[in-house]
């Protein structure tokens, strides 16, 4: 309708005022106002010399005359408010009806894909809440470019090496008395954090002895034996010892298992994995290759440089001086080998913003070293998750576990639904389900609805209500229109004709012009990285849908074209609820 309406306004000027105008400047018609598409006249004064609303009310008179969806118009001040035609609304609403997949493109299977990172989690502690946000963000956003019609690959990469890793390793040699998931009932990645603590608090006291003989904080943390044994063990890693590698590789599967519990209960997945393990040497040939270009510098001591104060940064180190990698060489030498796997568009990282330095010089080194994909290449950076009791640390034991929130969400689910007590007729099963659907949906769609950029204060109780712009509430409108739809005893699946007669009810109308927009938001989404678009238009449909349900009958109509008509509106509105909600990874229940 918007591009008929341009090309209208287009002729429509030319002939009134004899001017060419390249574009026209729409905006949602403001609520006090009728109409359903607003032209702005302000922004032609540049090239046409009058009164605004003279100008508005001639090209009003134009378009009725000359566009047959366009009905009525009025003017208020610079601005040109267009009434369209019930049946162009009608015939709409009937063309997207039989659309079984309505605003979702399918991939050209000849097009390059996106990669999608999210997760990469370290192997020496369980997820956490701050791994919640990155996995549903990752995976929401990996979903959404699916449905604006790119390939897209998931992917994670592990980080399974390093210090932090071996100092779960030698807690658990030191105090593990060979204990195992199976022996302890605990999951494996829960099982090796609690060793990572264990590690921390040994460190720490050992630290307080040091300081006890004259040592100084600083000479006690770099001299306590259990950290510099840590270090032995990690140079024997890298060495290849073989008892070292086969405790490694033991400890890392039962964090892996552990993991994948996770995953499944959260419901994200992955096309691959990357192992830090295999990548870690990856970029340092790189380097030699831009060290001989000039690209890279090497000072006296030996390390490789990078200067980017022209860019307005820093001097970044590449290789240290006794050759090994750090992480910048990984990045660099991880993104060459993800385009050589894959044949790549673009590449998503979702990563804290904590992070945001570090992607900003990747992608600068990528362009220098004369890759031309780097400038496909986007940081989705977001904030923190914090909770009312304050920040998260891992080694200190005070982080919040992924799986005991989500069973907390459950919880919190059946403590509010046993309150409400609408479950008569529900095996315990069935509610079970129900629960999690309701708890795991209400985490979810309260991370996800805010600006992936903004800090959330996350609060349970809070997102497990089931009024307001929360999950719950979205969820309970998809259940009462699948109760609507359940007591329909007639075909409301026909065909309707005779449009042009048809007058509608004002949240009709609203409602329609709600469901037209999905297309649109999924392409916005997709562009902007942020499932929070669509979130908060699944908020503004249940809310328009549940003004017309209110206001309105629908099987209750007397007259059959209108019973059909609200019967098939209904049913649409919750086929989008529930492939808007599958795009946020949150399930939707058939009865609540």
């Amino acid at each position: 309708m918007q591009k008929i309406l341009e090309q209208a306004v287009k002729k429509g000027l030319q002939k009134i005022c004899n001017v060419t105008i390249d574009s026209v400047e729409f905006q949602a018609t403001k609520k006090d106002f009728e109409g359903d598409f607003t032209i702005v006249v302000f922004a032609f004064l540049r090239l046409i010399k009058g009164n605004p609303v003279e100008i508005g009310t001639k090209l009003g008179e134009y378009l009725v005359e000359n566009v047959t969806e366009v009905s009525s118009f009025n003017v208020v001040k610079g601005f040109l408010n267009l009434v369209i035609s019930d049946s162009y609304f009608l015939n709409s609403f009937n063309t997207i009806y039989k659309i079984e997949n309505f605003g979702f493109v399918t991939p050209n299977p000849k097009a390059k894909a996106v990669m999608v990172e999210y997760s990469s989690p370290n192997t020496n502690k369980p997820l956490h809440l701050g791994h919640i946000r990155n996995n549903l963000l990752g995976y929401s956003v990996a979903e959404i470019i699916a449905a604006s019609g790119k390939k897209v690959y998931k992917t994670q990469i592990i980080n399974d090496r390093g210090i932090h890793i071996c100092k779960s390793m030698l807690a658990w040699q030191r105090y593990g008395n060979g204990e195992t998931p199976e022996s302890t009932s605990l999951k494996g990645d829960k099982l090796v954090g609690n060793y990572y603590v264990k590690f921390d608090q040994e460190y720490k006291k050992e630290i307080t002895k040091l300081i006890a003989k004259g040592k100084t904080e600083e000479e006690a943390k770099k001299q306590a034996p259990i950290l510099v044994e840590a270090q032995q063990m990690l140079r024997k890693w890298e060495a290849g010892d073989t008892e070292v590698v086969a405790l490694w590789k033991k400890m890392n599967q039962w964090v892996f298992d552990g993991f994948d519990i996770t995953y499944t209960a959260l419901g994200v997945n992955f096309d691959k994995n990357y192992y830090e393990s295999n990548t870690y040497l990856l970029g340092k040939d790189v380097v030699a290759e831009g060290l001989k270009k000039g690209i890279f510098f090497k000072k006296e001591d030996g390390s490789v440089w990078i200067d980017l104060t022209e860019e307005g940064l820093d001097e970044k180190i590449v290789l240290r001086a006794d050759g090994t990698a750090v992480y910048m060489t990984q990045d660099i030498g991880t993104a060459i080998e993800r385009f050589k796997d894959f044949d790549l568009e673009s590449l998503i990282y979702t990563v804290g913003n904590e992070q945001d330095y570090h992607f900003k010089v990747l992608f600068l080194i990528l362009s220098k070293l004369g890759y031309t994909w780097a400038k496909n290449c986007y940081h989705l950076s977001y904030g923190m998750v914090d909770l009312p009791s304050g920040k998260m640390k891992s080694r200190e034991g005070t982080v919040v576990d992924a799986d005991d929130l989500m069973l907390e969400m459950t919880n919190t689910a059946r403590s509010i639904s046993q309150e409400l007590g609408k479950l008569e007729g529900y095996s315990t099963e069935e509610k079970e389900v129900l629960y999690k659907t309701i708890g795991l949906g209400a985490l979810k769609y309260y991370i996800l609805k805010v600006d992936p950029k903004k800090r959330i204060l996350f609060n349970p109780e809070e997102s497990v209500d089931f009024a307001g712009n929360t999950g719950p509430f979205i969820q309970y409108t998809y259940a009462r229109i699948q109760s609507i739809l359940r007591k329909a005893n007639f075909d409301y699946q026909i065909t309707l004709s005779k449009v042009n007669e048809v007058s509608l009810h004002e949240k009709e109308r609203s409602l329609i012009k709600q469901l037209l927009l999905f297309p649109e938001i999924i392409q916005n989404a997709a562009a902007n990285h942020s499932p929070a678009l669509i979130a908060n238009y699944t908020y503004d449909l249940v809310k328009e849908y549940n003004s017309f349900y209110q206001t309105v009958p629908i099987l209750g109509c007397e007259n059959e074209q209108e019973k059909i008509r609200r019967t098939q509106l209904s049913e649409k509105v919750g086929k989008i609820i529930k492939a808007a909600f599958k795009l946020l990874g949150i399930n939707v229940p058939e009865r609540m």
